[in-house]
């Protein structure tokens, strides 16, 4: 499972407590996302002082930049409390009806994975948003009834990996739209910086970039190979992480410049060897490496598309010249990134 890996951008339930650890409380130790940071404060501050709640909110992005801490940061500066769930787990219409009637004025309802929301959960949420009432039927057969709970004010803030999954209905309801995007390499490195001195970890500046370089523009995984680094250093390297201990930490956990773990390699090995450099689809992709087709399309794909090495095309998933070059392999002759390349493949 992906949960394995290192660099998976995946919570981990294991890693739970030490996440929550790390999270920044206020938004002013909220680092990158600078477009969003200064939206939600004007937001924010806009709400407090006309003592409203805020406009519904939509979080989407790919898993581990910071959704739900942003989400509960947004309750923080509000002076709320913030109620968090997810989609798979409200179940039925009663379990939402229960978390709504006990909100308090301008409490922030926070829904991670709303795309998989129950659709009669999903129905129910509608008057809930947009007219603060919950509507139930009482009884059953010719002597129902349906009745209507009054809401106080609040905010729903949903999070989503997959914003095109959004039924439009859902998506509409919401005011405010933030599309989270990947963190880059000066960015991590403050977030590793501070998460070291939250643990009391010695790390030099160099050795924290060289960490961010890795992380796959995911603080998640920062974090983590920062926890990882620290293990390595205080056996290895007298508990203090410079370049070299953290150079060493990377490598023995297979990680290469690229932020490349075995999986990546996998799948762009079997791209380039097996699969012969034609367009195939997730599911071959899978097979090929015994892996998920979720966990290719979800966490493998994104990255190696971000770095270039691999390619969507109407036909399929294809390697690029990059990929070759990453495994030391010669390019073929019509692949994407050489030369005089890609008009047979996207034709």
């Amino acid at each position: 499972m992906d949960e394995s890996r290192v660099v998976t951008p995946l919570e981990v339930e294991e890693e739970h407590a030490a996440e929550v650890a790390l999270r920044p409380q206020r938004l002013e130790d909220f680092v990158g996302q600078a477009g969003i940071h200064e939206q939600v404060r004007v937001l924010v501050e806009a709400a407090r002082g006309r003592g409203e709640a805020l406009d519904h909110i939509l979080l989407y992005g790919p898993p581990g930049l910071g959704k739900t801490t942003l989400a509960q940061i947004i309750a923080t500066e509000m002076g709320v409390q913030a109620r968090l769930t997810s989609g798979p787990a409200l179940e039925h219409q009663g379990m939402l009806a229960s978390i709504l009637t006990s909100l308090n004025d301008r409490d922030v309802f926070f829904i991670d994975e709303v795309h998989r929301l129950n659709h009669a959960v999903e129905e129910a949420l509608y008057p809930a948003m947009e007219d603060l009432a919950f509507d139930f039927v009482a009884g059953r057969g010719a002597g129902a009834q349906t009745l209507r709970l009054s809401l106080n004010r609040f905010t729903v803030i949903a999070a989503t990996t997959r914003a095109g999954a959004l039924g439009g209905p859902l998506r509409d309801r919401f005011g405010v739209t933030f599309r989270l995007d990947y963190y880059d390499v000066g960015e991590l490195t403050d977030i590793i910086r501070r998460s070291a001195r939250l643990l009391k970890i010695p790390i030099d500046d160099d050795g924290a970039a060289l960490l961010a370089a890795r992380a796959r523009g995911t603080p998640r995984v920062a974090n983590r190979l920062l926890r990882r680094a620290r293990d390595y250093a205080q056996v290895r390297a007298a508990g203090h992480i410079d370049v070299a201990a953290a150079t060493a930490a990377l490598d023995m956990l297979g990680i290469d410049a690229a932020g490349l773990d075995e999986m990546d390699r996998r799948v762009l090995a079997a791209l380039c060897g097996p699969l012969r450099g034609h367009p195939v689809g997730v599911q071959t992709i899978a097979v090929s490496v015994q892996e998920e087709p979720e966990t290719i399309e979800d966490v493998v794909e994104p990255y190696l598309i971000r770095l270039g090495m691999l390619a969507r095309t109407p036909r399929g998933r294809v390697p690029t010249a990059g990929a070759y070059q990453h495994l030391g392999l010669p390019v073929p002759a019509g692949t994407v990134g050489a030369d005089d390349t890609q008009s047979s493949l996207f034709a």
